[in-house]
């Protein structure tokens, strides 16, 4: 299977990097290398690019799809969070921008041998970003108590009935384990009310709340977003797109406590906390999918980005 994704609200996310030709830029979620091929071909011919992802395939198609900027990037299979770690050993000290891309890429999605859709029926659990490492779908599904799996489904996925859901679960695997997308697709189904059925794919949350505890998306994400920051040159640029409201709301308040000065107690006559403001906001509120590109790529409609400039 080809290795393809759609770059959500491509255009705005280059806009808001505000690229300089010869600037070092930091892709932390290079997926099919669309936002990272903008950034190579505007900012020739002397610009540069570091770009981590955990998905082996997305690093081999990047490869293939920036060969004819070759000596301008570095591709690493990391995980983002550990970004200090990466520029540390690529011996690059500032950077000027940063774009991370927190959806899940149409390639993943699509392909019904990695087992995150829950349109396909006889696709072994996996949910995994990274193939060689970590728990995967089967075992959250199998091995979790019904509290934690509970939980997950309430926090991760937002989902109403997420008890019923577990508690379905836990009474299934004990006649047989749930090995496929189409079992547990069932037993979620099973769990919710008819009526509850008429808005999106009854699996749509748990699938989520899932895939987010497998990849252990939320984790250090607040911190990873001031470590960026604390790299960037000052007049750089840090672009954040995320896709479901609780990635958005770490990025929200991380944002806004890195935007903050003093936070000592008003009453106190002078500031003893010594807490300098270090970024402002290039937009206030999130940006959102156009009405077109909507229409044109559903996968859009849940998309915020966020923009920030280190002062």
């Amino acid at each position: 299977m080809e290795f393809v994704h759609y770059s959500v609200m491509k255009e705005e996310c280059l806009e808001g990097l505000n690229l300089k030709p010869d600037g070092i830029y930091f892709d932390g979620t290079l997926g099919g290398a669309g936002h990272s091929f903008e950034i190579l071909k505007r900012t020739q011919p002397s610009g540069r690019l570091i770009a981590t992802d955990l998905d082996k395939e997305a690093i081999l198609n990047a490869e293939q799809r920036l060969k004819e900027f070759n000596g301008r990037f570095q591709l690493v299979n990391s995980n983002f969070k550990r970004f200090n770690l990466v520029l540390d050993e690529l011996n690059v000290d500032k950077i000027d921008g940063a774009l991370l891309d927190l959806g899940v890429s149409s390639y993943q999605l699509d392909n019904r041998e990695r087992g995150f859709s829950y349109l396909s029926n006889e696709t072994r659990l996996d949910m995994r970003m990274d193939q060689s490492s970590g728990k995967s779908a089967w075992e959250v599904v199998n091995n979790y108590e019904k509290s934690k799996l509970s939980y997950i489904f309430s926090v991760y996925g937002e989902e109403k009935f997420a008890d019923n859901i577990a508690k379905n679960i836990c009474e299934e695997r004990k006649i047989k384990p749930i090995d496929t997308t189409g079992e547990l697709v069932k037993i979620i189904d099973k769990s919710i009310p008819y009526k509850f059925k008429q808005n999106g794919h009854p699996a749509k949350k748990t699938f989520q709340a899932i895939r987010i505890e497998v990849n252990e998306e939320l984790d250090g994400l607040d911190k990873c977003l001031k470590d960026i920051v604390k790299r960037l040159k000052k007049g750089g640029r840090l672009v954040v797109l995320t896709f479901h409201s609780l990635e958005d709301r770490i990025v929200k308040q991380t944002f806004k406590d890195l935007e903050t000065d003093c936070i000592c107690d008003k009453r106190l006559p002078i500031c003893v906390c010594g807490k300098k403001r270090e970024i402002k906001l290039i937009n206030k509120k999130p940006i959102e999918a156009t009405e077109k590109e909507c229409l044109e790529n559903s996968r859009s409609k849940s998309a915020k980005l966020r923009i920030i400039e280190k002062i």
